[in-house]
């Protein structure tokens, strides 16, 4: 099976990919809908969704599914049409191998975009149509909707690149270093890939938040009101038209302004307190479904409205009396996503920041690079594909640079000791640079956790501004948190700007790092708020036991001490393979004027002839998937900032210590 796929075209690959993920997603999208929305109990899939939605629920789906399938699948047909055709013909011509690369590199981010626009639209266009939701509260579902497409388009950007990465890597043979140049920054990239996580975490945790709260509310209101009726004795003290009763003797009751009583007749004419007309999905509910659920009636779909009935006798005929109540008004709705949109462009002003300071540290590497083009220097020979067109691509381009250009000087350079030793330097340096893309990954995401934890501040000072309970202290407070993530995030990138520096130093000089007093307390807090989120998505418990005094005081680069530790967790929650509800130690204790910080799991340990090379060479026991960049850092990290060791305790089956030995 897995040769057949090999075999298929790219546009084929494509379309296959697409379906399977979006299918996936959209079988999850189905049946979260209508309880994220609170769809009114009864109403999907049965006759009443068809007579109020002209379409039964499951109908709709599946015509808003099958447009998104086709219009897409038209799209790769017709936009990968020249790359299934190259790759049938092989042209070799520059022209052609340039105009299929720049397709290669521009078609996941293009189909990106439009992956987050078009579903939105096909859905709002579905819902118009069958006439169940309102125009003016469509946008619910939209909100929704592009969620979901956001995680589909993160989830197939990261496919689409894999699909195209045989095409990238084979015109990268055919085409020389200089034709190689990057059109889209890593800055453009960065956001692409981080924000939309952001977006898409605060938007479903809004939803789901704002859904939780209308189900409570307007349990509360039903029961209030439920009261108010029953407590009425409306078929005892009826002395009058039934209308004019209630308005004078239930009026009171109200909790909003925008509440309201209303009357059904016997000949079946509705009135209410405030002229207020009602909805047909309200009436037909209250009629037919209503009774089966308490007297409850629900109004239409995504319109957070209620109502609770109760019918009595009066003079011989019977009438239904109800109370109309809202849950959330449409005005907070608009107010909400309007504070929501500027606090998101908000967020993406600080994200192009932070990711303008990552790459132009990375250039800094470049820069340093081509500087050693120009001294002639060597390494040994490993040419590296070129198959990204940013700053990471010019990294790699830099570094093929310096072995073409020093493999034909291999024979001078071993006829002198001093230049022998600097080749084996820039050996060092190669392996660094092939892992180096692989080590900034955990400092970004670490990044992006820091903004998820600032997105939930800014919604709780949000919720909070009109509350009058909360006061001038709660918001500086809130303030006071929200710089807290901030420095938190400095702090990720002047870690990454420490690698950066880390590589560059192999070619020119290493550069110091800034050394404060920091005490365990803070080290502890600093590392269990950066791993929380990681070890909640493992599902693996960290057991933290502070065995000497918390406010013990170290000096050196809390920041690197804190990346070393969080490496190390990292690699234990790996070391599980998977495998969930386990329990990683972090002991922290004094002896002989030194701290020792134990990292601790229970896993399947490290074979021997791993143990034998582990800190004297970059080793992985990650395959593939690892470079032996992050111990073989940390090690040096330790050494030079701290001027302290780390050792380790490892039996295979059963588990391994870290233990970092810091002096005092």
């Amino acid at each position: 099976m897995k040769h057949v796929f090999k075999n298929m075209k790219i546009s084929t690959k494509m379309t296959l990919s697409f379906c399977s993920l979006l299918i996936a997603i959209c079988a999850v999208f189905y049946f979260i809908l209508p309880n994220l929305l609170n769809y009114p109990p009864d109403t999907i899939n049965t006759q009443f969704d068809k007579e109020v939605s002209i379409l039964y629920y499951c109908f709709q789906f599946l015509i808003a599914v099958f447009f998104i399938l086709t219009i897409f699948i038209i799209y790769f047909k017709i936009k990968l049409r020249k790359i299934d055709k190259w790759e049938e013909d092989k042209p070799t011509d520059k022209k052609t191998i340039l105009d299929i690369r720049k397709l290669c590199l521009s078609f996941p981010y293009k189909l990106y975009i439009i992956l987050e626009i078009f579903p939105v639209v096909i859905v709002s266009l579905v819902l118009e149509f069958t006439g169940s939701h309102p125009l003016v509260l469509i946008f619910k579902i939209g909100i929704l909707v592009f969620s979901f497409s956001t995680l589909l388009s993160s989830f197939f950007l990261i496919v689409s690149k894999n699909i195209l990465y045989p095409v990238l890597k084979e015109t990268s043979d055919l085409l020389s270093i200089r034709e190689q140049k990057h059109t889209m920054g890593l800055t453009a990239r960065l956001i692409f890939q981080i924000f939309p996580s952001i977006l898409v975490t605060a938007l479903v945790i809004c939803l789901i938040g704002y859904s939780r709260l209308t189900v409570e509310k307007g349990n509360f209101l039903t029961t209030y009101y439920k009261k108010v009726l029953t407590d009425a004795h409306l078929e005892e003290n009826m002395t009058e038209d039934p209308l004019e009763y209630v308005k004078n003797n239930l009026t009171s009751s109200y909790i909003s302004s925008s509440d309201f009583l209303f009357v059904e007749y016997p000949d079946g004419s509705i009135r209410t307190t405030n002229d207020t007309e009602l909805s047909h999905f309200f009436v037909k509910y209250m009629h037919e479904l209503s009774p089966s659920h308490g007297n409850r009636v629900y109004e239409a779909y995504t319109i957070d409205a209620q109502g609770v009935i109760e019918t009595f006798n009066y003079n011989g005929q019977n009438y239904t009396v109800g109370f109309y109540y809202e849950i959330v008004s449409p005005s907070l709705i608009y107010y909400f996503l309007l504070s929501s949109g500027l606090l998101f462009l908000f967020n993406l002003v600080i994200l192009f920041y932070i990711t303008k300071s990552i790459t132009s540290d990375i250039q800094k590497v470049t820069d340093g690079l081509n500087q050693i083009i120009k001294s002639g220097e060597n390494i040994n020979y490993t040419r590296l594909p070129v198959t990204s067109d940013d700053e990471l691509g010019d990294l790699v381009i830099s570094f093929n640079n310096i072995q073409d250009l020093t493999k034909s000087n291999i024979e001078q350079l071993h006829n002198s000791q001093e230049t022998l030793m600097e080749s084996e330097r820039l050996a060092s340096l190669g392996q660094l640079i092939g892992g180096i893309a692989h080590n900034l990954k955990t400092p970004i995401m670490s990044t992006s956790g820091a903004l998820e934890g600032l997105s939930a501040l800014i919604k709780e000072y949000d919720e909070s501004i009109d509350d009058k309970e909360v006061t001038s202290q709660d918001h500086h407070e809130i303030a006071r948190d929200m710089s807290e993530w901030v420095s938190k995030i400095k702090d990720y990138t002047e870690y990454m700007s420490d690698i950066i520096t880390a590589v560059k130093g192999q070619a020119v000089t290493l550069s110091e790092t800034e050394s404060v007093h920091f005490t365990l307390d803070e080290l502890v807090k600093r590392v269990n708020i950066l791993m929380k989120h990681e070890l909640k998505n493992a599902l693996i418990y960290l057991n933290i036991s502070m065995k000497t005094d918390e406010h013990t005081s170290i000096n050196g680069d809390i920041n690197s001490l804190v990346q070393v530790i969080n490496n190390m967790i990292s690699n234990a929650i790996q070391a599980y393979n998977g495998k969930t509800n386990k329990n990683i130690e972090l002991i922290l204790e004094t002896k002989d004027n030194n701290v020792l910080i134990h990292v601790k799991d229970y896993a399947c340990g490290m074979p021997q002839k791993v143990k034998d090379k582990l800190f004297k060479e970059m080793i992985t026991t990650k395959g593939k998937n690892g470079t032996g960049l992050g111990l073989y850092m940390s090690y040096s990290t330790i050494k030079a900032h701290f001027n302290g060791d780390i050792t380790f305790v490892s039996e295979e089956g059963k588990g391994t210590t870290f233990t970092i030995i810091i002096p005092i």
